[in-house]
């Protein structure tokens, strides 16, 4: 048996290298790749890049092919334009959120997005990495660095844990999406390893449980605007983290959590679409009409 990752270690081995955790994951990932650092961070731009163009086709009010979701990140985005309809939310985490709806009602309509970690939680990271870019000035470069400790947590994640919905739950697709953004925020925030590692715990903690039951087996409803809610979770655990908040459950263990209710779940909520929302009456009469047609 392959022997378990552990974010904390490498957050401690960080430390001890004097290294950001930045630097440590592009290090680690080039040996691990058996590439060079330029190669992976143009590797890391094109990724930015399709998840701009997936955030656009969003934008533009495309529908889904179930027919369950499209124009909801639009009709956000004009919302938020109106200057009438001051945000409850604040504009970092208004725009996040509108991000996170776009590039999942893209994937929803068959467009192309970056699975990260998956398609059914593609919007998470573009939504935190692009709301605080255009929130501060941060060079692209960086954004691509933090695609890549993005990564690093998600490795972890998949090792003591899953990135699947049919084996863990939702708290395995989105929840691990919102944990990594959370890193990646705290990265791109000037943030020490521990606060990274404080923010991937926070956020996991927070959606501890989260089932998968997707409508009518698409991943449209609830998929879509539960990306926007763990963009908010990711923002709101790293801004815990960079206050000096930290998890009273180290980041491994809340992971190793994560893993043991996953494997707990009954099976009619991981991703079956035999519980939970999926088996409403409004669902299962949107599951008959998609059906027929």
């Amino acid at each position: 048996m392959n022997k378990k990752l552990s974010l904390q270690e490498w957050l401690n081995q960080a430390e001890q290298e004097g290294l950001t955790f930045t630097e440590f994951c592009l290090q680690q990932q080039c040996a691990n790749l058996e590439t060079t650092q330029q190669e992976l961070m143009a590797y890391m731009l094109s990724s930015l890049d399709v998840m701009e163009q997936s955030i656009e086709t969003g934008l533009s009010g495309i529908k889904s092919r179930g027919g369950l979701v499209g124009g909801d990140a639009r009709r956000l985005a004009e919302y938020r334009a109106n200057q009438d309809n001051p945000s409850l939310v604040g504009s970092t985490v208004a725009r996040a959120i509108t991000i996170a709806l776009a590039v999942g009602e893209a994937n929803a309509a068959m467009g192309k997005i970056v699975a990260a970690p998956t398609a059914g939680s593609s919007g998470v990271l573009p939504a935190v990495l692009f709301s605080l870019s255009e929130a501060v000035t941060i060079d692209r470069s960086e954004l691509a660095k933090a695609l890549v400790v993005a990564g690093a947590i998600g490795m972890v994640i998949a090792s003591r844990a899953s990135l699947s919905g049919a084996a863990g739950g939702c708290q395995a697709e989105c929840g691990s999406a919102g944990a990594m953004a959370a890193g990646a925020a705290v990265v791109l925030s000037g943030g020490s390893p521990q606060q990274i590692g404080n923010a991937v715990a926070i956020t996991l903690k927070n959606m501890l449980g989260l089932v998968c039951d997707p409508v009518a087996g698409l991943v449209e409803v609830p998929c879509v605007k539960r990306n926007a809610g763990a963009a908010a979770q990711a923002l709101i655990a790293a801004e815990m983290a960079l206050a000096g908040i930290e998890s009273v459950i180290p980041v491994d263990e809340v992971i190793d959590a994560m893993a043991a209710v996953g494997s707990s779940m009954s099976c009619s909520l991981r991703e079956t679409s035999q519980g939970g929302l999926a088996v409403t009456p409004t669902a299962l009469a949107w599951a008959e009409k998609i059906l027929k047609n």
